[in-house]
């Protein structure tokens, strides 16, 4: 076999671990909508029954002020349900490989939104800790698709409720932006944790109905952070939670690009 033909094959095998790649970053994306699916369809069913109450008052009561009223409700509903399904939309679909500056207080901030309820629902208490604006360049669906697993499996380390702290800050001396995520959790064993980034390795257990981790959340995590140029990096002590932060390189804000003016 000729070196171009050696090379061919190299190339040909490489594209092939790119789309199996792609392939296992879309299945993980949809586990993770199908374990928020229960907790949208629930808050649905709060925003229509807010609509159909406020339209109710509305209709029934003719002065001005309850009709405003009325109609103010609707309107906030409608915009909550308006930002969840354009989130979860834009998170489900395919985003290739493009990268472009974004703020990521905004990332995280549409992160939250699709995870609000579900952490509600499993008596998880969030705080933000957001410090000035820092910018990265992105690919927005695969980090969020690898804050959305950080949440969930913090939430699933948090069986008996606890307290999520997201937080984004810039490091300007060394040129990165952070984005943390902490849990209360029951935390990962020394021996665990220097394997946690490894393909198919899993701290969760089998639960009663057959389900358990797929060893792929992370290892998926780790990719994404180093096509980014950036990294990846945990601290736990069992009984007193995890912690992960992602550490881009920091972009310059775009400014605005002036309108021109015509004359004459």
């Amino acid at each position: 076999m000729s070196e171009r033909e050696l090379q061919a094959q190299v190339e040909e095998l490489q594209q092939q671990v790119r789309q199996l790649q792609a392939q296992l970053m879309q299945a993980q994306k949809m586990s993770a909508v199908g374990s928020l699916a229960s907790s949208i369809t629930h808050e649905f069913n709060n925003i229509l029954t807010t609509v159909i109450n406020y339209a109710k008052m509305g209709i029934r009561h003719k002065d001005v002020a309850t009709r405003e009223k009325a109609f103010d409700k609707i309107l906030a509903a409608g915009q909550r349900a308006s930002k969840i399904t354009t989130g979860m939309l834009s998170y489900a679909r395919p985003q290739g490989d493009r990268k472009e500056p974004m703020d990521l207080i905004n990332l995280v901030e549409d992160v939250l939104i699709l995870v609000e309820k579900d952490l509600q629902r499993y008596r998880i208490r969030v705080e933000t800790r957001f410090e000035g604006r820092p910018w990265a360049s992105v690919n927005s669906g695969q980090v969020q698709q690898v804050l959305l697993n950080l949440i969930i499996n913090a939430r699933q380390a948090m069986a008996n409720g606890g307290n999520l702290t997201v937080a984004v800050r810039s490091d300007g001396t060394a040129g990165l932006a952070e984005i943390m995520v902490r849990d209360t959790g029951s935390g990962i064993p020394a021996e665990k944790l220097k394997k946690i980034f490894e393909p198919f390795f899993t701290t969760k257990e089998v639960d009663s109905q057959g389900q358990g981790g797929t060893g792929l959340g992370l290892s998926l995590a780790k990719d994404v952070m180093e096509s980014h140029g950036g990294r990846i990096r945990v601290e736990s002590a069992v009984g007193a939670g995890t912690c992960f932060t992602l550490k881009f390189p920091l972009v310059i804000a775009p400014t605005a690009t002036p309108r021109l003016q015509k004359v004459g």
